[in-house]
């Protein structure tokens, strides 16, 4: 790689002391601090008992970290292993150019304090934006022999980090620096140090390391989890296209370097590196450490001896792996892979978090419980707390015909099913794509979003794709499991989000509590409407709604929504998310990457058995419960609604239509129709055929509301077309022939309405209602 320059800060002690005196006043004074005569006395103080950073011993203290679960076992320790230290000529040139550019683009020229980036930060923060300030002296202090420091937000902190990376300029070379940080950095995946980084990812030598290759490591001890490579690509190179546009600007490459570079594919070459001795739950273990990076240094979490409490309860967290791994082997579902977390809605607390079926079996350790998957008809869940939440009733009627125009695009119901008129209550049981879309339409886009929000989901992550088009209600977002499980539990428990917590409490070697979860809820809408929203959701879990065959054996009252994503003739993701007052449940199943579809089977075959299994064994002797109860929501008047669906038929099309329902009116169906609510299912069996389904359906959701059947089975796939993608989303069949969905992403349509079980008949009208046959 040819000759290096050389930096070397030269300085005599009696230059020094007021050096460090005056960069100290400035950066207290730049950084808004107020200083007088008093403050020199505290910094004397606060300067008199620092660690011998001169001392490499001061480098090499570790004591593991123990990860407990909820009732106080030990579940993981986490330590280094395998750090390989590296010298300067044996790193990509690369590697330091990338590196100064991004983290520290004036390092040769400051003292280990920089004042013009504190300066520049000041600025920044003033009119409302972040930046950081911090060099790479200031950083590798942080991390290391001031670790136990660093999560206290202190002056205090501030000003012993400043004076000590003063201090080491005085003692090491900027290259000595440079690469002290770069070999205790760490870049996630297990890996610490840049060689030990290059062999974890790609499986070479930091010095073979090509401009992308070396821009793609260097933006990772950003955020080490958020950047993951193997987890989250699309972030990672987007953070690699950050660092080759700054080593551009800072004259490092040249534009037409930078463009090459940023052209190229994101090419991997994983090569695990251990770096803890996790005792169980490994993939929960994993998302516990990626929290702690968030918060404390790589040194503080492997070497700093901290005791993490979390709120893992053993007994549901085994209960959730065996009934998941199960049903996916039972289905003989080989190349698919299962997401699942559980959580408690009066805590937040996540009992259970089952990220694929087997840990050690995947290289990549790729955690599906966090991973971001097009959610299908589960998302339709946020439309309808929305509308609720602006004083639509559960009772509003819907055209559901299909196929039908809205916003100007036509929508279908899965299997092209015609549910006709219904109340938004049935709509939902049978996850009406044409019922909901003129829903969204009605209260708009943008408080189904602020909805979602609310509830804890990222709306405005890029990769999560909120985007204000007609089918956002149909599951065209992308949201990880635990969102999901995070956002339902705000309408198990009466209307409060709190955050999914998985860390009740961090003390450190000595015994200090340095960290203690705070119980801090936020109430997002009403006890009553939350009350609304969860009734409708039962229907969903009732005779004849999609839900159904999901429904545990136990003594509490149910709630949840199915939901099934992909294309017209492939499934990519299927979903159940269900809950009780006590539990939240969120099940994710399908093939692992993007892009990744599959065939053979619904919401029935997977996650729904696994609700099923789980909560009949979770909650089983548990004493009934009820759902908060609150007052009702102020609804607005039916007829204020303005749903602008038309049948995208011509008369002539819709008079058929009408004379083959007749007809089909005389006929028995193969198997009996549930039609009605208590007393009208077996008249609609026995004697309603066709008829029964549709007239039943429309006159009990014009009388009772209430949870619907009706009358249409099996599976099916429907196309469709709406920029580029497939209109029509698809659904789930409660039966094994369960379907896909429509659409693609940003153009398309995703999600939609799924097909209830076959005993489903006309739409159930609540208490006698829906009779007709």
């Amino acid at each position: 790689m040819g000759s290096r320059e050389r930096h070397m800060r030269q300085r005599s002690k009696t230059h020094a002391i007021p050096l460090i005196i005056v960069s100290l006043v400035g950066f207290l004074f730049i950084a808004g601090i107020a200083f007088g005569v008093g403050m020199l006395g505290n910094i004397n103080r606060w300067l008199s008992d620092l660690p011998d950073y001169t001392d490499p011993d001061q480098y090499m203290v570790s004591e593991p970290t123990t990860v407990l679960d909820a009732n106080g076992t030990e579940i993981a320790t986490l330590y280094v292993q395998n750090r390989e230290s590296v010298t300067i000529d044996q790193v990509s040139q690369y590697v330091l150019d990338g590196t100064v550019a991004t983290e520290d683009e004036r390092f040769y020229e400051h003292n280990g304090v920089d004042l013009i980036g504190i300066a520049r930060a000041v600025m920044v923060q003033l009119t409302g934006g972040s930046e950081g300030a911090s060099t790479i002296t200031q950083q590798l202090v942080r991390n290391t022999i001031l670790s136990e420091e660093q999560f206290d937000n202190t002056i205090e902190r501030k000003v012993r980090e400043a004076f000590i990376a003063i201090k080491m300029e005085e003692v090491y070379s900027k290259e000595e620096i440079l690469m002290m940080y770069l070999n205790t950095i760490y870049y996630g995946h297990g890996a610490y140090g840049i060689e030990t980084a290059a062999q974890t990812y790609l499986s070479k030598s930091a010095k073979d390391l090509t401009l992308a290759e070396a821009a793609l490591l260097v933006g990772l001890p950003n955020a080490p989890s958020r950047y993951d490579p193997t987890v989250n690509p699309d972030y990672a190179v987007q953070r690699r296209n950050t660092v080759l546009n700054r080593m551009c600007s800072n004259g490092k490459i040249t534009e037409e370097e930078r463009d090459a570079a940023q052209a190229e594919p994101l090419t991997l070459n994983v090569n695990s590196i251990p770096e803890s001795g996790t005792l169980a739950h490994p993939y929960f273990v994993d998302y516990v450490k990626s929290l702690l990076q968030e918060e404390f240094s790589s040194d503080m979490i492997f070497k700093g001896g901290l005791t993490v409490k979390t709120t893992i309860d053993p007994n549901l967290q085994a209960l959730a792996e065996q009934t998941a791994v199960e049903r996916m082997n039972a289905e003989g579902a080989d190349e698919l892979q299962v997401g699942m977390v559980v959580v408690d809605p009066k805590t937040g607390y996540i009992k259970a978090m089952v990220g694929g079926k087997d840990y050690y079996a995947d290289e990549n350790h790729v955690n599906h419980a966090l991973s971001r998957r097009s959610t299908g008809s589960s998302f339709k869940t946020f439309t309808l707390a929305a509308a609720i939440k602006a004083g639509m009733s559960p009772n509003v009627l819907l055209n559901c015909s299909s196929p039908l125009k809205v916003w100007g695009t036509e929508f279908s119901n899965y299997g092209n099913h015609n549910y006709g008129e219904r109340t938004l209550a049935s709509a939902t049981a049978v996850s009406s794509n044409t019922g909901y879309v003129q829903v969204a339409e009605a209260i708009g886009n943008q408080k189904i979003i602020d909805m979602c929000a609310s509830m804890g989901i990222d709306t405005t992550d890029e990769i999560a794709n909120f985007q204000d088009v007609p089918s956002l209600t149909l599951g065209t977002a992308s949201i990880t499991p635990l969102e999901m499980a995070e956002a339902y539990t705000a309408l198990a428990n009466g209307g409060y989000h709190r955050e999914a917590v998985a860390i009740t409490e961090i003390t450190s070697r000595t015994g200090k509590v340095i960290y203690q979860h705070e119980d801090n809820p936020d109430q997002i809408m009403t006890t009553g409407e939350a009350e609304a929203v969860t009734d409708v959701l039962k229907g969903v879990m009732s005779s004849g709604g999609t839900g159904y065959y999901g429904r545990p054996n136990i003594d509490q009252p149910v709630a949840g929504k199915t939901g099934t994503a992909g294309t017209a003739n492939r499934t990519s993701d299927l979903w159940f998310v269900g809950y009780t007052p006590e539990l939240v449940c969120s099940i994710w199943t399908g093939r692992s990457g993007t892009n990744a579809s599959f065939s053979g089977y619904g919401t029935a075959d997977l996650p729904l058995p696994i609700f099923k299994a789980f909560m009949t064994q979770a909650l089983s002797g548990v004493a009934r419960e009820e759902f908060p109860e609150g007052d009702t929501p102020d609804y607005k008047a039916n007829s204020s609604w303005d749903f602008s669906g038309s049948k995208y038929k011509d008369p002539d099309e819709e008079e058929e239509d009408e004379n083959k329902e007749e007809e089909e009116g005389t006929e028995t169906p193969s198997e009996g129709t549930e039609t009605g609510g208590n007393t009208g299912g077996s008249t609609g069996g026995n004697t309603g055929g066709t008829t029964g389904g549709n007239t039943g359906g429309n006159t009990g959701g014009s009388t009772g509301g209430g949870n619907a059947g009706g009358g249409n089975t099996g599976g099916g796939n429907t196309g469709g077309g709406d920029t580029g993608g497939g209109n029509t989303g698809g659904g789930e069949t409660t039966p094994p022939s369960g379907g896909g969905t429509g659409g693609g992403t940003g153009g398309g349509n995703t999600g939609g309405g799924e097909t209830p079980p076959p005993s489903g008949g006309g739409e159930t009208g609540g208490g006698t209602g829906g009779t007709t046959s």
